[in-house]
């Protein structure tokens, strides 16, 4: 049977701590905290014969795709209740135009916009959700720039708890909005960031009894990593060349990393694909640090991008970070608004749909290849965390007058007009 405890992450520190307790920072420095495990798996080949299995079973703990993996999870008990969506289970997409655009590179997209509520936090918050229900937990609360907030909405209604979101005064898309609000959740806008928000809240949180759902929340972590057994079983346990995510709280890349070293310490995987952290480029305090070469985080006051699941100023996660890209061999890179909205069209040649933050990865990936950082015909994995319908005014925002007329036309109701409006639009190329 596992050991389960809570690690310090600081080096100086490093102490364990009780995971039963309703903790996110270390008690005697205040340092974030990493779930550890003492796994004793000794048999990957068996075990993953077991996870394939899973997925023809109909028990709904199966047809979750972070659960479906739980011996990653050893934390939870035998009688615990699972708090779960049926998330995860998101499809591997073969890429060829966007591919080509971006190197030529062989791309594949891992595509977290198909979970429950349009995004990857729904692997985290289905752990962090179960971890709280065990506590006997009945008002979580996180801030967020929108994605995190409407998963525990969602997530906080199916385990009968409260929810209340701290999120900046109209820096949220409408769409995100709207699903928290949907959800039931408690909606206080306040401040003008994101880093604002969330100070706040961690502030207030202890007084009024607050179980803290963000991704310092070292559970969160827990379920986001199984993202990577998913990916590694979907290529036959082959692993890339590079995984890229995009940037913000850096909760993703921290999870990837430990999901990554976990596989490779009990034998599932022998290679170690290189981690990759795109950022916008008026959100980058990640990118500034290290090619400062700085032991402290170097922050963003004011974040300024559209890419608004992105745009954080103090990443939370940010030493788990820099510790994924040592130890695989990552880098980070920016990229502006411009260059996202140009990947974020190349994917759409493709069929495939996302928000804007997604696309950083896509852009990072052209302007790395053309820095020659990452080497053309590459097989790397990019990680899509959001849903197309996740950010529409954006879309709507970044047609031009003459796109506009050419895609969407108001025509008199009459067949001359009729006729005369598609014979303009549908001219097929010679």
């Amino acid at each position: 049977m596992a050991v389960t405890y809570l690690q310090c992450i600081e080096e100086a520190c490093a102490r364990r701590q009780d995971p039963r307790k309703k903790m996110h920072q270390c008690a005697w420095c205040g340092g974030l905290l990493e779930v550890k495990y003492e796994f004793g798996i000794s048999d990957p080949a068996a075990l993953r014969s077991t996870w394939h299995q899973r997925r023809l079973s109909g028990e709904p703990i199966d047809r979750s795709g972070v659960w479906r993996f739980r011996e990653l999870l050893p934390f939870i008990g035998q009688d615990d209740r699972v708090i779960s969506l049926s998330e995860g289970s998101t499809p591997l997409v073969g890429t060829r135009r966007a591919g080509w655009w971006a190197g030529p590179v062989h791309l594949t997209i891992k595509h977290q916009g198909i979970n429950p509520t349009g995004s990857f936090k729904d692997l985290g918050m289905t752990a962090c959700m179960t971890r709280a229900a065990s506590l006997g937990v009945r008002m979580v609360a996180c801030a967020s720039t929108g994605n995190t907030s409407s998963s525990m909405a969602a997530y906080a209604g199916r385990a009968g708890m409260k929810a209340v979101l701290f999120v900046p005064y109209r820096q949220i898309s409408a769409a995100k909005l709207a699903q928290a609000l949907d959800f039931g959740a408690v909606v206080i806008e306040i401040g003008d960031t994101f880093d604002e928000a969330f100070q706040l809240l961690r502030q207030v949180a202890t007084e009024m009894d607050f179980y803290l759902v963000n991704s310092i929340n070292p559970f969160r972590i827990e379920g986001q990593k199984t993202i990577v057994a998913e990916m590694m079983e979907q290529r036959a346990w082959r692993p890339p060349d590079y995984i890229v995510v995009p940037g913000g709280n850096l909760g993703n890349a921290s999870a990837i990393g430990k999901g990554l070293r976990e596989l490779k310490e009990m034998g599932f995987i022998e290679k170690v694909p290189k981690v990759v952290v795109i950022q916008a480029a008026g959100a980058a305090p990640f990118f500034r640090t290290l090619q400062a070469g700085s032991q402290d985080l170097i922050p963003v006051e004011k974040p300024d991008t559209e890419a608004t699941a992105i745009r954080i100023g103090r990443p939370a996660n940010w030493k788990k970070a820099r510790r994924v890209l040592e130890w695989t061999g990552g880098f980070c890179e920016s990229v502006t608004d411009e260059e996202i909205f140009q990947g974020k069209a190349a994917l759409a040649e493709d069929g495939v749909g996302c928000e804007p933050a997604s696309a950083a990865t896509v852009a990072g990936i052209r302007k790395l290849v053309r820095a020659g950082k990452i080497e053309r015909h590459a097989d790397i994995i990019a990680v899509l965390t959001g849903h197309q319908l996740k950010d529409t005014d954006y879309v709507i925002r970044h047609r031009s007058a003459a796109e506009q007329s050419r895609q969407r036309l108001r025509v008199d109701a009459n067949m001359d007009a009729l006729r005369k409006a598609l014979e303009s639009v549908l001219i097929v190329p010679a």
